[in-house]
């Protein structure tokens, strides 16, 4: 017994010698902005379920990084990276409608310019840059010129639009310098069920996304369970959105519908989400 203790004492010993400089040399730039006054309110509230500092240090996001993010929607991780960005002489790129196609809704090219006023006080989120990208747009930038593309929550927006996902997987290799890194986040389909056509329910089945990565030249250098939610089912009326933070309650362009039972969803909370990090070799 003795002997097991000094064992034991001495293992905490070491742990505890390692563990203090891995402390030491947290990022504390990404702390402060993850903690940072410039946050919206309601994306603070998703944190429990998108794991924002977990996440981003999986995916290896570092001081000084040019980042492009595809489809930022709301702006989830711009609030972040943005002001991340300007703090450690990084850039943070935008990767939003793509305003040279002819074909782009009116409502697509309003909602790049809100996108654009909302996060334009550079005091607060430094000099966002901004690129199109789209079904016909030209590259994300020069070649090899990022170190990151994150792309969350948007692959199965490809898979309904033919050759789609091939063309997203191609301009984000050619813009990734070597040994660049692809983040993904994407609702994660049951792989017990056949996937569901061009993922119309929003979930995609986690071996298509490595095999289309795959296809464009990616490794897949790791992933993660940070994201995973085992309470969903992946079996909703209205798919992935019926849970928060949409709560469909009706179909597409129908008004909510007040009746529905809102509680066994909202129990689930947000989707289970695959969490990859791929290389560019």
């Amino acid at each position: 017994m003795p002997h097991r203790s000094l064992a034991f004492a001495a293992a905490f010993a070491i742990a505890a010698a390692v563990a203090a400089p891995a402390a030491a040399n947290q990022d504390k730039a990404l702390t402060a902005a993850i903690a940072g006054p410039q946050r919206a309110a309601d994306h603070v509230a998703r944190d429990a379920a998108r794991h924002p500092s977990e996440t981003l240090v999986f995916w290896g996001v570092k001081p000084s990084q040019t980042i492009i993010e595809i489809s930022p929607g709301s702006g989830y991780w711009t609030e972040i990276l943005a002001p991340y960005a300007k703090a450690t002489g990084g850039t943070y790129v935008a990767g939003v409608a793509d305003l040279a196609n002819p074909k782009l809704s009116e409502g697509a090219r309003k909602g790049r310019a809100n996108f654009e006023a909302k996060y334009a006080d550079a005091a607060k989120f430094g000099n966002v840059s901004y690129v199109g990208f789209g079904a016909v747009s030209g590259p994300l930038g020069a070649p090899a010129s990022a170190d990151m593309v994150i792309t969350a929550r948007n692959i199965h927006n490809w898979m309904w639009q033919p050759g789609m996902l091939d063309k997203a997987m191609a301009d984000f290799h050619a813009v990734l310098k070597p040994g660049g890194v692809l983040a993904v986040e994407e609702h994660r389909a049951d792989p017990t069920r056949p996937q569901v056509p061009d993922a119309r329910d929003g979930y995609v089945a986690t071996d298509a996304v490595i095999a289309a990565a795959q296809k464009a030249g990616f490794k897949l250098a790791a992933r993660s369970e940070i994201n995973a939610n085992p309470k969903d089912t992946k079996d909703h009326p209205f798919g992935v959105w019926t849970l928060p933070p949409s709560r469909q309650s009706s179909k597409s362009g129908e008004a909510a519908d007040p009746a529905f039972d809102r509680a066994k969803y909202d129990a689930i909370g947000e989707s289970d989400r695959m969490t990859l990090r791929f290389v560019k070799q």
